[in-house]
This record gives C-alpha cells, sequence and structure tokens, in this order.
C-alpha cells in the first residue's frame, strides 16, 4: 500500500489552515493537520521541499518507522516546524490505516476508554459582569467545564478577551499588534473574578484559567495561592516552561492543580515535569507533538505517575486536528479533558466531520479514519491571508512573554 501522492492545502475559510492529503496506490486518502498558528507557510515549505519527495512510494502501513524515519533522519531534531510537518504526516497515516480498517480511529488505539470526551468552553469578559454573562451563555450550551479569562482594570487589551461581540481570535492582519501588561494588576485582580464566579454559580462548575506563561514562578505560585478557596480545574501555564525546575517553586506553595505544555512539541519537553510530578495535565497536542504516535508516548510516560492530559484545541488547530484529538481522548485511559472552541461556519463547511457535541461532551464518530473529509474546491474559495499574534509589552515598553 504505497503511497502515490502528497499535497499540501493551504486555506483560510475565518482563519488559517496547512493540511495534508496523503493518497495511496488503492486510492485511499488520509489527512492530517500542519497549522502553526502565525507561522503556517514555514510548516508547509518543510513538507513540500524536504519531507514530501521522501514520502512518496513508502508504505502507508508503517506508521512507526516512517515517524521514526523523519525525526532522527533529518538530523535536525524537534521545533515546532519540524513536529507540525511530521505530525501531519503521521496523522495523514493513521487515517488511512483506520479507514483501511473499516473502523474508526480509536478503535486501533485500543478502543475507548470511557463514553464520550468532557470539553471544556471559553467564557471571556471584558469586566466581571461581561465574565459572569459569558460564563451563564456556555451554560446555556451544555458545557460543564469552562476557561474564564476577563479584562483586567487599567489594562487596555488583555489575553483572551476579544474586542467587541465576534469570538476570540488572537492572530490579526497586518503588523503584529502590541499589548500592555502588569502581572501586578492581574495578580490582585484575578482573585476577585474568581470569587465572584463561585459565588454566581456555586461549586459544582468546573472553572479552568489561563495565566499564559506570563508570571514568574514566585508570581505563579502567589497566584495559585490567592485562587485555592475557589477549587479551580487547573491553572493554565502559569510560568514560560523552558526552565522546567521552575515548577518545583510553584508546587512548593500551591496545591490549585497545574497543566502546562500546550507549546509542546515532544516527550523532552514535559519529562521533567511529568517524572518529578511538578503538573497535573500535559497540554500537548496531536499537531504541534508529532502526531498521534508521539502524543500516545508522552500519555504513557504521563500515566505512570498520574499526570492526565488536556489537549490544546483552539481554533488555530483545524477540525482534523480536533478530530485526531477526540480519538486519543476516547482512548487514551489518562485523559483529563480537552479543551474545545466551535470552528466557524465556513470552517466546518471546508472540513466536513463527523465528530459531535452534546451536554459537554464530544464524540468523534463511528465514520472510518478520523472521519474528517476536506472540500478542495470549496478551500480554494479561500486563499491564505497572513496574520500575526500579538506581542506584549510591560507598562515601561519591555517585551514580554505574551
Amino acid at each position: 500500500m504505497r503511497i502515490t501522492d502528497a499535497r499540501v492545502i493551504v486555506t483560510c475559510p475565518g482563519r488559517n489552515f496547512v493540511t495534508l492529503k496523503l493518497t495511496t496506490e488503492d486510492g485511499v486518502t488520509g489527512l492530517g493537520d500542519a497549522t502553526l498558528n502565525g507561522r503556517e507557510l514555514a510548516v508547509a515549505s518543510y513538507l513540500n521541499d524536504h519531507l514530501l519527495p521522501l514520502l512518496i512510494g513508502r508504505d502507508a502501513r508503517r506508521i512507526e518507522d516512517t515517524w521514526h524515519y523523519f525525526y532522527k533522519g533529518a538530523y535536525w531534531r524537534r521545533g515546532p516546524v519540524t513536529m507540525s510537518a511530521i505530525a501531519a504526516i503521521d496523522t495523514a497515516l493513521w487515517d488511512i490505516k483506520a479507514k483501511v480498517a473499516g473502523v474508526p480511529l480509536y478503535q486501533l488505539l485500543g478502543g475507548a476508554s470511557r463514553d464520550a470526551v468532557l470539553v471544556y468552553a471559553h467564557a471571556n469578559g471584558p469586566d466581571l459582569d461581561g465574565a459572569v454573562r459569558a460564563v451563564a451563555s456556555s451554560l446555556d450550551l451544555g458545557y460543564k467545564a469552562i476557561r474564564v479569562q476577563c479584562g483586567i482594570p487599567g489594562l487596555s487589551s488583555t489575553y483572551g478577551v476579544p474586542r467587541g461581540l465576534q469570538p476570540y481570535e488572537p492572530a490579526e492582519k497586518g503588523a503584529p499588534s502590541e499589548h500592555r501588561w502588569s502581572s501586578e494588576a492581574y495578580i490582585t485582580f484575578i482573585p476577585k473574578l474568581f470569587e465572584r464566579l463561585r459565588a454566581e454559580f456555586g461549586d459544582e462548575l468546573h472553572l479552568l484559567h489561563d495565566v499564559h506563561h506570563r508570571l514568574t514562578p514566585i508570581e505563579a505560585a502567589r497566584v495559585g495561592k490567592s485562587l485555592e478557596p475557589y477549587r479551580l480545574f487547573w491553572m493554565e501555564d502559569p510560568t514560560p516552561a523552558e526552565l522546567q525546575e521552575a515548577f518545583r517553586l510553584i508546587r512548593r506553595h500551591t496545591v490549585t492543580p497545574i497543566a502546562v505544555g500546550e507549546v509542546f512539541n515532544s516527550i523532552f519537553d514535559c519529562q521533567q515535569l511529568v517524572q518529578e510530578q511538578l503538573v497535573d495535565y500535559i497540554r500537548a497536542t496531536v499537531v504541534h507533538a508529532g502526531g498521534i504516535t508521539h502524543l500516545r508516548k508522552i500519555a504513557a510516560l504521563a500515566e505512570l505517575y498520574q499526570v492526565r492530559t488536556g489537549c490544546h484545541g483552539a481554533t488555530d488547530l483545524s477540525p482534523v486536528c480536533m478530530a485526531a484529538s477526540l480519538h486519543f481522548g476516547l482512548s487514551v485511559h489518562n485523559f483529563g479533558i480537552q479543551e474545545h472552541m466551535p470552528h466557524t461556519a465556513e470552517t466546518d463547511r471546508v472540513f466536513p466531520h463527523e465528530y459531535t457535541f452534546q451536554d459537554g461532551y464530544m464524540h468523534p464518530g463511528e465514520a472510518p479514519g478520523l472521519g474528517v473529509e476536506i472540500d478542495e474546491e470549496l478551500a480554494a474559495e479561500y486563499p491564505y491571508d497572513p496574520a500575526w499574534l500579538p506581542v506584549n509589552r510591560t507598562v515601561d515598553g519591555t517585551v514580554h512573554s505574551w
């Protein structure tokens, strides 16, 4: 079952996506997501110029061998561009393998470990009242877990909070926008947000929050401790994770659960965090962590230390990646939760899919393979449109983690 065709499809039905489509000599096709927000064309080039010429003619059934061929065979390893490209190939090969077997992908990953996948919504408000209204709206949609972000008094913009009534989308056209940040203002305000939310909605709702890498370890420890009375499901990315031992300091000072890893692209990024039990959830996702093959290895390591998964699932990942994440989440034993941001209607038309949402849970469906296809004619009507993630500066003008 040789691969006879491999094509990269770049489309922008509301935002940019990079999709790999493989075809075998038997006419079976498979899809993989290769989207890297703000660096989409770098991955497309890596695939077109360096990987796909070597992929044609390979046996589509040899998934593990192909993964190592492109990881170890390139000499230059890891990094988000490389691993997103490898992930696209890996995911497409799993899609093909499951289609040939005539079963949904999760059946090849050991079958279902649960009936459906718990997901969390995003609720974003410009102020406390707006955040409360956003949470109430998510509850009306059936969500049982909600990540809440809120504007910070004194700051003109805050991560996670949209401008106007449109859904939050950080990537913007033109040159990167620059935002101002104050850790002091944030640390003072954020406990008030969750005090209000618990007063409004009680104790049963799962509440999550994303710090988005903005604090030093001791600042993150202070925030985690201040949030303990409000029993968060998790505090996400409290500090940049390049220095993994920094999480040991946070762990000493708070029992608020910690999630990390949406920017991770290999098992080595989370090895120390997992083995020393410095985090509770690993947020690496299919497309940025080398595909299903590699993400399963991350989950297997995490399971030994009672760390659960919590895959990134924002709209900068296509429905192809969402489907792959749902198959992964349905099958892996130490699943924790899955992020869910609904795509635009245009995106859903370009990527018709079988996965569904009901009462706070999602299921990948029973179609063979991933259960996602791509309408190439429609995709061609949405050409690539460059967009940039913002740049953050502190109030004195110093570049800061966004």
